[in-house]
């Protein structure tokens, strides 16, 4: 199971992620509001659709979303976000991916590198670890909660792309544009899900231990407090007992 997987798996069971729910709304709703631009029906514009899933796998008001779709096409006032991607590595020498929207383009540069020299990394030039990731629907389920077998049917009929035993869980990857039918298909057959999101895969996996494992740690989370960013990728891996100690 990738570090990725574990981390969010990690976040999900420590209730981190009902803890932060503000600022998960808050970037959710930039999301929606920038994806909006192309357009404000979902029907026609795949990132809002997918955008919208999200928030609503949060239980996020749908007044919230109605207006975050309104300052994205115009209809409403609202901020001029500018998105953007930095590339760098952490301890260990791990790719990391930080995805950023943000109305202020030299705070979010001064602060991300803040928190990577801060933590053992550093930022690198644009271009110098994004080809190791790809774009890919997850979907992870525990194991108690579906056979092998039962989610294997789901994956090949439904256009998925594989099913992996990743210990703890069972991990499914998608293409982007199958996501959407994949994940409706296990909610269709009442199997809860750990994860569901589009999100970016590593090629390959840097396995961390000690002190650098820790390290690693600390510096996901000084990036994920940041307002400024969105989505934190990288290609790390690590034993999940010690990430679930490090994340406290």
């Amino acid at each position: 199971m990738s570090g990725h997987s574990k981390w969010a798996t990690i976040k999900h069971k420590k209730g981190a992620l009902d803890a932060k729910r503000g600022k998960i709304f808050t970037r959710l709703i930039k999301e929606i509001t920038i994806a909006a631009k192309g357009g404000g029906d979902p029907d026609g514009n795949p990132r809002l659709r997918t955008a919208i899933l999200a928030a609503k796998a949060e239980n996020m008001p749908a007044d919230n979303i109605k207006r975050a779709i309104q300052r994205g096409t115009g209809e409403l006032e609202g901020v001029n976000y500018e998105e953007v991607t930095f590339e760098g590595y952490g301890p260990g020498g791990v790719a990391i991916l930080v995805e950023v929207l943000t109305d202020n383009r030299n705070r979010a540069v001064s602060e991300i590198r803040h928190a990577f020299s801060k933590n053992g990394g550093n930022l690198g030039e644009s271009g110098s670890v994004k080809f190791m990731f790809s774009k890919k629907g997850l979907i992870a389920v525990e194991k108690a909660a579906a056979s092998e077998e039962r989610l294997m049917d789901i994956v090949l009929e439904h256009g998925g792309e594989d099913l992996s035993d990743e210990g703890d869980s069972w991990e499914i990857t998608t293409e982007p544009g199958a996501f959407e039918t994949v994940l409706a298909a296990v909610r269709a057959a009442n199997i809860p899900t750990v994860i569901g999101e589009v999100t970016m895969l590593a090629s390959t996996y840097q396995r961390l231990e000690g002190n650098t494992a820790g390290q690693m740690v600390r510096l996901l989370e000084a990036l994920e407090d940041l307002d400024d960013v969105q989505n934190v990728y990288s290609n790390f891996d690590m034993d999940s007992a010690q990430m679930e100690h490090a994340a406290g």
